[in-house]
């Protein structure tokens, strides 16, 4: 139960800042905006105020289109019954109403195009926002590179696997022990453990490792690799601690980290979308709805800091996502005003929502498939869970 509450709360962050993003720039263009809704329709409850007195409101139950007779009032703020997602309707985005000042469809190029992207750099601010309050707060991440580490507390080296045949899985050594001490050293640098462990690959070594809250120790003959004729104990290792900056320096550390994260998804997009046009398919990095919410459930027991910095990468995927050129995406519907522009005219409306439509039911079917598979993935769970229900 923890693990949907927590991936519901992600969820809901990272829709309402993107949404909001569309929402607030139509504003500020002076488009009008019908509806803001977290979730997909059918709608449960939205609430509207008053356009001319903001201390009136209402509430709007169930699903009813608004007639005539509302236009005092201003956008209904909803609810509703598929929580997976988020809409903004503005005024005319459909080709209607291009006669008054307030429709989309009456707005130049430019104010279009900032409206569409709007989500989009939303989601990279929230990202950016998440990963500046990490840094003040003090994020745990890779140090192998730091000369530095007077800002880094908790520093440690941690086993990421064991490789098999090597040492270390023969002397039970597990991913996510921590080394204390190999030899002589005690607490050591990456590059350290690594030149000592080579230095005496003849020796047997006392290996001190942390799991839990237990320490084991082991003695481990460290074996000779064969390519580089250097010693080593069989385990890929990285040295992690918890980063913290001053207030200036996490807003410049949290834009480069912004910086640095978009330019790995982007490599991350092109590869995947690389293996599907090579018929590759969907790989098993790739997950669904229920296999999010298990990887946040899971990031959630580790702390609310691993959850800021969960929250900030899905933040930017989702950003990633949409501006793909890809129907019903922000990315397919800006493709179409760059077509628009450049043919001298707009593409028939209804041709676009037969793309739109066509292009939303491909991504329901992919949805549908990723979830199938991520439920078998985490059948275990997923049952345990509703046991609990029970």
């Amino acid at each position: 139960m923890a693990s949907l509450l927590y991936f519901l709360a992600v969820l809901a962050i990272l829709v309402v800042s993107h949404e909001f993003g569309h929402f607030i720039f139509a504003k500020k263009i002076g488009m009008g905006v019908h509806e803001f809704g977290f979730g997909f329709p059918p709608r449960f409850l939205g609430i509207q105020f008053k356009k001319n007195n903001k201390k009136h409101w209402r509430l709007v139950w169930g699903n009813r289109d608004l007639n005539e007779s509302d236009e005092e009032y201003g956008t209904v703020y909803s609810l509703n019954w598929l929580p997976l997602g988020g809409f903004v309707k503005i005024k005319g985005e459909n080709g209607e109403d291009a006669g008054d000042k307030d429709s989309f469809v009456g707005k130049n190029f430019w104010q279009k195009s900032i409206v569409i992207c709007a989500g989009v750099f939303m989601n990279v601010v929230l990202a950016f926002i998440l990963l500046t309050a990490g840094y003040i707060i003090g994020l745990p991440q890779n140090i192998d590179s730091m000369t530095d580490v007077s800002k880094v507390a908790d520093r440690r080296i941690e086993i990421l696997q064991t490789l098999p045949g090597k040492p270390a899985e023969a002397a039970g050594i597990q991913s996510g022990d921590v080394v204390v001490q190999v030899g002589d050293l005690q607490n050591p640098r990456l590059k350290q453990l690594q030149e000592y462990v080579d230095l005496y690959k003849n020796e047997q070594l006392l290996v001190r490792v942390k799991r839990n809250d237990q320490i084991i120790e082991k003695k481990i003959q460290p074996a000779v690799y064969s390519d580089t004729g250097k010693g080593g104990l069989g385990i890929a290792i990285a040295e992690i601690g918890t980063v913290r900056y001053p207030f200036f320096s996490a807003i410049w550390e949290g834009a480069k980290a912004t910086g640095f994260y978009l330019k790995e998804i982007v490599v991350a997009f092109y590869l995947l979308l690389k293996g599907l046009f090579a018929g590759n398919g969907v790989g098993e990095a790739v997950s669904g709805p229920v296999g999010v919410a298990v990887m946040t459930g899971r990031v959630a027991k580790l702390g609310w800091i691993y959850l800021i910095q969960f929250a900030a990468m899905l933040s930017l995927n989702l950003a990633i996502f949409n501006i793909l050129p890809i129907p019903a995406l922000d990315g397919g519907r800006q493709l179409f005003l760059i077509i628009a522009k450049i043919r001298g005219k707009a593409v028939s409306q209804k041709l676009e929502q037969i793309f739109h439509t066509a292009g939303f039911a491909l991504l329901m079917l992919l949805v549908v498939i990723v979830t199938i598979r991520d439920i078998s993935n985490f059948k275990v769970l997923i049952l345990n869970f509703i046991k609990h229900l029970l």
